[in-house]
């Protein structure tokens, strides 16, 4: 029986990037785990902080934790501290020297980690699944994605034998290489059991080379003031010209 492949895994190296990026030598189980490690902190630290996804740099010294993230104000904190007190946590957790980025996801709804996760809440809140499922679907479409497929997996409405329900809307072409399909599987916890919750968002096709790096098309999160030195705004930012 034919089987899916992951469809980020699919598309590393022709169009993603790899979520952890450092040279591995003889050390390299021991940072695999200390990467895993990094990561279920995290999340369990900022389980209300709608993460999405998090990336790891390494040099000899410094490991370099990269967050983006739907609510940047809660991570980050009055005046920054809640992003030092992470920095204390993490450095006694592995032994080195912390930096932490923190990048904002302007549009969530975009996002598979997010839209998995947001249906999976709505089920554990006794919400209908048909009804979370419809409402996601809705409100990524409507956000400019080009197609979405939601997969609801268990004991549906405590049935007594498990079984699957699939939601699409849109094009989701999993055999094309240069699709930009973001994936993610997130699980409801129930009183029946676990229910799987896997999305796929099809946000369009890249064409041409494009940059590997895993935050292409995404904005550090500027400090209270305004923009960082030498950012830029967006084009919607331009002024008009005057016409005399």
């Amino acid at each position: 029986m034919g089987q899916k492949t992951n469809p980020i895994g699919n598309r590393l190296g022709i169009i993603r990037g790899w979520d952890s990026n450092w040279f591995g030598g003889k050390n390299y189980g021991d940072k695999i785990a200390e990467d895993y490690k990094i990561r279920r902190y995290l999340e369990a630290r900022l389980s209300k902080g709608g993460i999405s996804k998090i990336y790891i740099e390494r040099t000899l010294k410094l490991v370099t934790v990269t967050i983006t993230t739907a609510r940047p104000g809660l991570i980050i904190g009055k005046g920054g501290q809640e992003v030092d007190k992470l920095k204390e946590e993490l450095k006694k957790l592995t032994g080195k020297d912390i930096q932490i980025n923190i990048f904002e996801i302007k549009r969530p709804e975009l996002d598979a980690v997010l839209v998995a996760d947001s249906i999976a809440k709505q089920i554990e809140n006794r919400i209908s699944y048909r009804r979370a499922v419809k409402m996601a679907i809705a409100s990524t479409m409507r956000m400019g994605a080009e197609g979405i497929k939601v997969m609801i997996s268990g004991r549906l409405n405590g049935a007594e034998m498990a079984r699957s329900e699939s939601f699409k809307e849109g094009r989701i072409p999993l055999s094309t290489f240069r699709a930009d399909i973001d994936y993610h599987i997130g699980e409801a916890l129930t009183q029946y059991g676990k229910l799987g919750v896997k999305v796929w968002i099809m946000k369009g096709e890249v064409y041409g080379k494009r940059e590997l790096t895993p935050l292409v098309g995404q904005q550090k999160k500027a400090p209270a003031g305004g923009r960082e030195r030498g950012e830029r705004g967006e084009r919607g930012d331009r002024k008009p010209r005057r016409n005399n």
